[in-house]
């Protein structure tokens, strides 16, 4: 049976791993907001939308706020660490990471899960564990 869709139409593959790994180091790990305002200009579509547990986040400037305001309020050596390669098909992608610091690693562990455009993150939800 054939398909309908014309594979060689359509763009090359992403490599969605290399993306959201990109998008945790140099993003939400990223202490200088030039630099980080830089890594989305190149990871994110124009219009990002960042869904996180209690807000709705619009637009690179506010993502890269939250980022910032998020690394200055656990203290400077504060990280988020991928657990697993980052997965992803059909423009949906995953990864799993945790967040802490040297003395406490696993202070809050989640997952990201992003809808990709054109091979950039155009919507991301922040998924995280629940504590106990």
């Amino acid at each position: 049976m054939s398909s309908s869709i014309d594979r060689a139409d359509q763009a090359a593959p992403v490599d969605f791993n290399r993306l959201l790994r990109a998008n945790l180091q140099r993003v939400f790990n990223e202490r200088n907001a030039d630099l980080r305002a830089a890594a989305i200009a190149e990871l994110y579509v124009a219009d990002p939308i960042m869904y996180e547990p209690d807000a709705v986040i619009e637009g690179r400037e506010a993502i890269s706020a939250v980022a910032g305001k998020l690394l200055e309020q656990f203290g400077p050596d504060f990280r988020f660490t991928p657990e697993a390669d980052g997965v992803g098909q059909n423009g949906i992608a995953a990864l799993r990471w945790y967040a802490g610091t040297s003395s406490i690693p696993h202070m809050v562990t989640g997952t990201d899960m992003a809808e990709v455009v054109d091979g950039r993150i155009a919507r991301l939800w922040v998924l995280l564990n629940p504590t106990g």
